[in-house]
């Protein structure tokens, strides 16, 4: 099992894109994304930080995706 990696929120905010989520507002630094289903997720956009493992996978868990979805899709984008 690989680690899973530290992303920016840039990736982590087209991730949410090519899934279907739309920014919805934005409060301080954080991005609020909905899925027409009613699906949402917070993405924290600090500039030059990169988000941790445990908020990645609190993320990909609120919009019900595998890790091994989620890195498959990372490794396709490089």
């Amino acid at each position: 099992m690989t680690r899973m990696p530290t992303v920016s929120s840039d990736v982590m905010v087209a991730f949410l894109e090519s899934l279907g989520f739309a920014p919805v507002r934005t409060k301080g630094s954080d991005t609020f994304f909905r899925h027409s289903d009613g699906r949402t997720a917070t993405v924290p956009c600090h500039k030059g930080e990169d988000l941790g493992r445990g908020i990645t996978a609190k993320i990909l868990k609120d919009v019900g995706v595998t890790r091994d979805d989620f890195l498959a899709w990372h490794r396709g984008q490089r």
